[in-house]
C-alpha cells in the first residue's frame, strides 16, 4: 500500500477543486426532473465543467479490471443501479425514481470525487428513509476520519449506524484515496472492525462513499461491464465527499 500525503499546495487545488465540483454537483441536482434522459443530465455536467476550465475525471477513465475506457462524464445511477450507471439518450428519468450523481472532476491535475442521491420530483416514504439513512452514515463516517483512527474505525461506525435500519451494506464496492489520481490507496469499505487498516494520518485526502441497499448487500454486475445494480432489484442510494484529513476536525472539501 502507498499512500500519498498531500503537500500544502496540492491541498489548496484540492479546496479550489472540490467546490468548483459541489457547484456542478448542486446545479446538477436541479435539473433532475421527470422526463429527462440521463444523457441530458451528463452533457449538463461537462458543459459546467468544461466552462470552468476544468476536466471531468471520469470520461474516458479505465479503472483496474475494466475492459474498456468509461464513456461519460458523469455516473447517473437509478433505482436499483448501486453505482457506474452510464448515461443514455433512452434512459429517462419518470416520477418517483431516485438517482444517484457521481462527478468526478480534474482541477489543475489534481482529481475531488463527490456523489449525492435524490428523488425524481415525488418519491415514496421508503425511498425518502434509504436517501437520509445513506447520507447521515456518510457523515457518521466523516465524524471517525480524524487522524489517529484507522479505516477500519470509519468502517465500523458506518456499518454500526446503517445495521439497526437492515439495509444491505455493498461490500465489494469501497471508499478510496485520492487526489493524484481517481483512486488511490487506502480502500476504505463500509464496514470493518475498531483499529483494523490504514493509519489516518494529517495530509491524507480520502473519499467516503457509503452504497447502501434496501435489500440484500449482494450486487450484480450488467454486461456493459460498468453498473453494478442489486442482486433483488430493490433500491440503492450512495454519497460521497472527498475528506482532507488534518492535525484536527476532518475537513470536507466537495463543500460549496
Amino acid at each position: 500500500m502507498s499512500i500519498i500525503i498531500k503537500t500544502k499546495k496540492e491541498i489548496e487545488i484540492l479546496r479550489k477543486g472540490g467546490r468548483r465540483l459541489a457547484e456542478v454537483l448542486y446545479k446538477l441536482k436541479e435539473k433532475v426532473a421527470p422526463g429527462v434522459s440521463t444523457k441530458e443530465l451528463d452533457t449538463y455536467a461537462e458543459k459546467l465543467i468544461r466552462e470552468m476550465g476544468d476536466i471531468p475525471a471520469f470520461l474516458n477513465y479505465r479503472p483496474e479490471g475494466a475492459n474498456k475506457p468509461y464513456p461519460a462524464s458523469l455516473c447517473i445511477s437509478v433505482n436499483d443501479e448501486v453505482v457506474h450507471g452510464i448515461p443514455s439518450k433512452r434512459r429517462i428519468l419518470k416520477e418517483g425514481d431516485i438517482v444517484s450523481l457521481d462527478l468526478g472532476l480534474r482541477h489543475k491535475n489534481l482529481f475531488t470525487d463527490m456523489a449525492i442521491t435524490v428523488p425524481v420530483g415525488n418519491t415514496n416514504t421508503s425511498n425518502l428513509k434509504l436517501i437520509q439513512i445513506t447520507e447521515q452514515a456518510l457523515q457518521v463516517g466523516i465524524d471517525a476520519a480524524m487522524a489517529g483512527n484507522t479505516v477500519g474505525d470509519i468502517g465500523h461506525v458506518i456499518e454500526s449506524f446503517i445495521r439497526p435500519h437492515k439495509y444491505g451494506i455493498v461490500e465489494v464496492l469501497a471508499g478510496h484515496g485520492v487526489g493524484r489520481a481517481v483512486h488511490e490507496d487506502p480502500h476504505i469499505p463500509n464496514f470493518g472492525k475498531k483499529g483494523k487498516g490504514a493509519k489516518l494520518v494529517p495530509g491524507m485526502v480520502i473519499a467516503l462513499e457509503p452504497m447502501i441497499n434496501l435489500g440484500t448487500k449482494n450486487v450484480t454486475i450488467d454486461d456493459d461491464g460498468y453498473t453494478f445494480r442489486t442482486a433483488d432489484g430493490k433500491h440503492s442510494a450512495h454519497f460521497e465527499h472527498t475528506i482532507l484529513i488534518t492535525e484536527g476536525e476532518p475537513e470536507v472539501l466537495t463543500k460549496i
